[in-house]
């Protein structure tokens, strides 16, 4: 499974996301691959991801993208994000 951890540029909030969601996903005892890209990477990715992991301020810009989208409130918040990714995942 392919995940992708979303921010503007790719390189701030989606690098920290992408750690965060690693580590829920471990203690979730779920395996994934999850990139920090730019939406523009994501928007034009050749291998989709099968999920997004975004803030809300920038959720619209991924409208339309094939992919599960889900709004993290809080990056650093274990809890929403083992939560969330559980929800989508099972």
């Amino acid at each position: 499974m392919l995940i992708y951890a979303v921010c503007g540029a790719g390189i701030g909030t989606s690098v920290l996301l992408k750690s965060n969601a690693e580590r829920a996903l471990s203690m979730l005892g779920i395996e994934a691959e999850v990139r920090a890209v730019s939406i523009d990477e994501a928007r034009g990715a050749d291998k989709m991801a099968q999920v997004i992991l975004a803030t809300p301020e920038i959720l619209d810009q991924l409208a339309g993208i094939p992919a599960e989208v889900i709004a993290i409130n809080n990056i650093f918040d274990l809890g929403e994000l083992g939560e969330k990714l559980k929800a989508t995942l099972s």
